[in-house]
C-alpha cells in the first residue's frame, strides 16, 4: 500500500487528486492550513481510513516533518495561487511558493530515502506573453507578475534538488485548470468562478477586452491522471507542460454558459493565447486528455450550486480589486 503525501490537498485540485488515489488504494496524508483549501473539500471522503488530513502550513517542518516518513510519493500542490494578491503582498508569495517548497524538498529528503517521485506543480505563467503558439518546454520564461515568478522559483528549487540530491522530481506546468471544487474564494482569480457566480446572480458577465482572447482550458481530472501517470512513471528531473490539447475564447465560454455581457479594460501583462504543446509528456509519458471543453463546461454547469457562495463581481469591483494590477504592470 504506497504511502502519498498531498500537500494543499484540500483545495481544488488537490482535492481532486487526493479522491483519485484513494480510489487506487493509496494511503494518503493531506496536509493543507486551508488558506485557499477547504475542508469541504474531501468531506466526502472522510470515512475513508486511508485519509489522514493534517492542518499545518508546509513552512512549519516541525509540525508536519513525521507525517513524511517513509513515504513513497510526495505531490506538492501548495501555494498561494492568483495574480493580483500576489501584485499586492509578493513577500507572502515567496513565502509560501518558494521557502515553501525548499521547506518541502528538505523534508522529503530526510524523511523519504525510497521516495519514488516528487512531483511539483508548476504553471504555465511563467511563459508570460510567449512568442509561439503553441507553447512547448523550451519557450523563453518571461514571468509577468510575483505569482508567476515565485511558482518557477518553487520549479527551479525542486529541480535543482532532484540534481544535486539525487530526488527523483518532475514539474508539471499546468494550464488554465478548471472543473468542481474551484476556488470560491473573495480573490478576484480564474474566469470560470467569476463567470458561474454571475450567471447564478444574474449578472452579466464581466469580459476583459474583446473576449477574442483564448486560453487553454484543461479539465481538472485530466490534471490528475497526469500527475499520476508522472508518479509512476519511471521518468525524473523533467519538466512538462499539462494542457488540453487545443485552447477556446472566452467570447466560446460566455456563448456556451448563456448570459448577457458587459465588457472591462484589458490588463497589461495578461497575454492573448496560452495553448501548450503537449507533444513531450504524450510521447514520455504516454499521457492524453480526455475531456473535451463542452464535456467539462457541462460539468461545472451540473455542479453549478457550488458557486452560489462565491463573490458576484462587478465591473465596479474588478476595477478596484485590481488597481494594483494596471498601477504596477502598465508599461
Amino acid at each position: 500500500m504506497p504511502k502519498t503525501v498531498v500537500t494543499g490537498g484540500a483545495g481544488f485540485i488537490g482535492s481532486h487528486l487526493t479522491e483519485a488515489l484513494l480510489k487506487k488504494g493509496y494511503q494518503v496524508v493531506v496536509i493543507d492550513n486551508f488558506s485557499t483549501g477547504r475542508p469541504q473539500n474531501l468531506q466526502h471522503l472522510s470515512s475513508n481510513p486511508l485519509l489522514a488530513l493534517v492542518e499545518a502550513d508546509i513552512n512549519d517542518a516541525a509540525k508536519i516533518k513525521g507525517y513524511f516518513d517513509g513515504a513513497d510519493y510526495v505531490f506538492h500542490l501548495a501555494a498561494l495561487a492568483d495574480i493580483v494578491p500576489s501584485i499586492v503582498n509578493p513577500v507572502s508569495y515567496f513565502r509560501s511558493n518558494v521557502d515553501g517548497t525548499m521547506s518541502v524538498l528538505e523534508i522529503v529528503r530526510e524523511k523519504c530515502p525510497n521516495l519514488k517521485k516528487f512531483l511539483y506543480t508548476a504553471s504555465s505563467s511563467c511563459y508570460g506573453i510567449p512568442d509561439k503558439y503553441p507553447t512547448n518546454e523550451k519557450a523563453e520564461i518571461r514571468p509577468e507578475y510575483p505569482y508567476a515568478l515565485t511558482k518557477y522559483l518553487g520549479e527551479q528549487t525542486a529541480l535543482h534538488w532532484a540534481k544535486v540530491y539525487k530526488l527523483p522530481v518532475i514539474a508539471l506546468r499546468l494550464f488554465n485548470v478548471y472543473g468542481p471544487r474551484s476556488r470560491t474564494s473573495g480573490t478576484y482569480g480564474a474566469v470560470f468562478g467569476v463567470f458561474i457566480a454571475q450567471k447564478l446572480a444574474n449578472k452579466p458577465f464581466t469580459v476583459v477586452g474583446d473576449g477574442k482572447q483564448t486560453r487553454d482550458f484543461t479539465f481538472v481530472t485530466d490534471v490528475v491522471s497526469a500527475f499520476i501517470t508522472a508518479a509512476e512513471s519511471g521518468v525524473s528531473g523533467e519538466v512538462f507542460n499539462v494542457g488540453s490539447g487545443s485552447h477556446y475564447s472566452v467570447n466560446t465560454l460566455v456563448k456556451i454558459l448563456g448570459g448577457e455581457v458587459t465588457h472591462i479594460p484589458k490588463r497589461p501583462g495578461e497575454p492573448d493565447c496560452t495553448f501548450a504543446d503537449i507533444s513531450k509528456i504524450k510521447k514520455i509519458l504516454g499521457w492524453n486528455p480526455k475531456v473535451s471543453f463542452e464535456q467539462g463546461v457541462k460539468v461545472l454547469l451540473d455542479n453549478i450550486e457550488y458557486w452560489r457562495q462565491a463573490p458576484v463581481w462587478t465591473p465596479e469591483s474588478i476595477q478596484e480589486a485590481t488597481k494594483d494590477w494596471f498601477k504596477y504592470l502598465s508599461k
